[in-house]
């Protein structure tokens, strides 16, 4: 399979002398190609920060971070921002949509902003729409929409580019219960079918028990981690809550 994401003893320190916070503590750990992992732990446990140094958006202060064998945190910031944006999707809390574009219009505005040919543009569109279920809502605006299609859409844009890496923030943190259902079924999906590598920051054990394994952090450290293999959802579930209970703290609304 290979190893898609190598984290190797990063390191991220806030502040200055006077009043430094470690948020990331000599921190390593390896993501397969085609890997569904989940991050968990209380809050200021670094589960953010860690996603935002992954995603080339916040700088490590020591160590490095490899993706698909490139080392982003060696790479120039006019080329971080081009390998940002054709390599990775990014999904989070707020469906950032642009409200006076169709859906449509949304997913595509990420493939012409890298240059994409109109006809392939189209294809790509089209390919996202239906791996998600939005085919038919792709003229209407997100004024029509609910959360779901929303969130939904805003997944779309993220994976139209195929990119190697879907990092995903809170993804359900706005949706009721059946749109985060379903939601996640829609990222399980393209896990499973397309074998798209994705890592997802939550705070509920409900949503990570959609994920094949799952790191927990405790101050900037890796406290443990548990992979599903062959356990159903539901047993996987009772699991999660067992080391959310042994981690305690604040896990916010861990249910």
């Amino acid at each position: 399979m290979g190893h898609l994401l190598c984290v190797e003893d990063i390191e991220k320190i806030y502040g200055n002398r006077r009043n430094v916070t470690k948020a990331l503590d000599n921190l390593s750990f390896c993501v397969d190609n085609g890997e569904f992992v989940g991050i968990m732990g209380p809050s200021g446990s670094g589960k953010t920060t860690l996603l935002n140094c992954i995603s080339t958006i916040d700088p490590v202060t020591t160590g490095h971070i490899y993706i698909d064998g490139t080392d982003v945190t060696k790479m120039k910031r006019e080329h971080l921002s081009k390998f940002r944006r054709q390599h990775l999707g990014f999904v989070f809390q707020e469906f950032n949509l642009i409200d006076s574009l169709t859906a449509y219009e949304n997913i595509a505005l990420s493939l012409a902003v890298n240059g994409i040919a109109y006809e392939e543009l189209r294809v790509l569109v089209a390919q996202a729409a239906d791996t998600l279920g939005i085919s038919d809502l792709l003229d209407r605006y997100p004024g029509e929409l609910s959360g779901g299609q929303k969130q939904r859409i805003a997944v779309a844009r993220a994976i139209a580019m195929q990119p190697f890496l879907v990092l995903a923030d809170e993804p359900t943190g706005t949706l009721d219960s059946r749109a985060a259902r379903r939601m996640l079924e829609s990222f399980s999906d393209m896990n499973k079918r397309l074998h798209t590598t994705i890592i997802m920051v939550t705070h509920d054990a409900f949503v990570a028990s959609y994920c094949g394994r799952i790191l927990f952090l405790r101050d900037g450290k890796i406290f443990t981690e548990i992979r599903r293999g062959e356990l159903t959802r539901s047993a996987f579930f009772s699991r999660v809550m067992d080391v959310v209970s042994v981690l305690g703290g604040d896990m916010e609304n861990a249910g």
